[in-house]
């Protein structure tokens, strides 16, 4: 970016700051560094700028940079939910994309801050990360690097399954419900007989890492449609040329525009805001900012008359044929929930971890209309096993009858 541009960006940063707040936003105070291409999708794979360094993130990065130079796809900003709030704009954005990103991200940071989901998260994560990746690097040359690479796979494998009631670092105990215990990184790393005391110190690391990332799976369509709503609002507000004007209505599109079989949360979530804006007030959006996520918002917000509007509706595949099933509300709502429960990830608990007397370890899926991918199964058993020494079970429903896999060291059998 050349210089004037980067001085027209401050200014207009600022200008939307003062619009924000006289609007009522409450955000982290911002910091902007504008990138290249390079660091960019390098901070996208990796989640955070500072995170450890492993095999799967080097390949997440590959393939987005890959579309990006191929023209498949573009990602103009991130955004870090911490405290200062750290938001990297892509060094060939022009100064309207720039300005719609700030105002973008202004949104998301309000949202960081006073949504209760993100309640509990860790504000200074990146520089804990940049912690952790030196301890990585430390073990790697303490134990080896294809060792520690090996145990992060594992590591990784059940990152998601943690209990997002529980907050940062070790617990004394873990939440049990009539399913079982949900922290099942947690419960592993504290009650595997077979793991090293660093091997520990990593799956309580990667538990700490998915807490912090958590609460942003739990709230994507709610999060992008308050800075979708924001952004709109505030350039709106700002200035701008008969140009700006233009491209800012074809950049507004490209973010909100429907996605043809499947959700686009920007979309969703801004049309969802604006319905209640319009049937409940402005003040309504700033109350259901603060106490909902995904999950309780479409539940309680998505109406009939919003899922035709939107022309929402639910469909199945049947030998390269897409049917619509159905169009009413209720099961669009449960379809919806469905993707969004959990993170969108496979429920799992501990349910025994001395079945037969011996040691082994029992997950229970708990089943809501989607079955385990078999070959999620055939890969993730065995990594189970490796943290836990002994046979791990599974415990799932296929073709609507109980099935229990079992991993035994050598042999998936079930």
């Amino acid at each position: 970016m050349i210089d004037h541009d980067a001085e027209q960006l401050e200014q207009a940063a600022e200008r939307l700051t003062e619009l924000a707040l006289e609007n009522g936003l409450d955000f982290f105070p911002m910091r902007y560094q504008v990138c290249p291409a390079e660091v960019l999708y390098s901070i996208g794979a990796y989640g955070m700028p500072t995170r450890f360094a492993h095999w799967s993130f080097g390949k997440a990065y590959q393939r987005m940079k890959t579309e990006y130079d191929h023209g498949l796809s573009k990602i103009y900003e991130l955004v870090i939910n911490s405290d200062p709030c750290y938001a990297f704009l892509l060094d060939s954005n022009t100064l309207l994309q720039n300005k719609l990103i700030v105002a973008h991200v202004l949104g998301h940071s309000d949202f960081f801050k006073n949504n209760a989901m993100f309640a509990g998260t860790d504000r200074q994560m990146v520089d804990r990360m940049a912690v952790f990746a030196d301890r990585i690097e430390h073990f790697s040359h303490e134990y080896g690097a294809d060792e520690v690479e090996t145990f992060l796979d594992a590591g990784i494998a059940i990152q998601e399954h943690v209990d997002p009631f529980v907050r940062f670092g070790r617990t004394e105990g873990f939440r049990e419900t009539d399913g079982g215990v949900k922290d099942v990184i947690g419960f592993i790393a504290g009650n595997s007989r077979y793991l090293e005391e660093w091997q520990r110190e990593i799956l309580y690391m990667l538990r700490a890492e998915m807490l912090y990332f958590w609460p942003q799976m739990e709230t994507k369509i709610m999060n992008e449609g308050w800075a979708s709503y924001w952004h709109l609002k505030l350039v709106r507000e700002l200035d701008l040329s008969d140009s700006e004007i233009v491209e800012f209505a074809k950049m507004n599109a490209g973010v909100i525009q429907p996605s043809p079989g499947r959700i686009n949360p920007y979309y969703l979530g801004l049309m969802m805001l604006r319905h209640i804006e319009k049937k409940e007030g402005p003040q309504a959006l700033f109350e259901i900012r603060e106490t909902e996520s995904d999950v309780s918002f479409i539940r309680n917000y998505l109406t009939q008359e919003l899922a035709e509007k939107m022309d929402l509706f639910v469909f199945k595949q049947e030998d390269q044929v897409y049917r619509v099933t159905a169009k009413d509300v209720e099961e669009i709502k449960d379809n919806l929930i469905r993707s969004r429960t959990n993170g969108g990830f496979p429920y799992l608990t501990v349910k025994d971890d001395d079945l037969h007397g011996r040691g082994e370890l029992l997950l229970d899926n708990r089943f809501e209309g989607l079955e385990l991918d078999r070959k999620y199964v055939e890969r993730t058993l065995p990594l189970v096993h490796r943290l836990w020494g002994r046979n791990v079970h599974l415990k799932t429903v296929v073709d609507g009858q109980e099935k229990i896999y079992m991993y035994n060291g050598k042999e998936l059998a079930g």
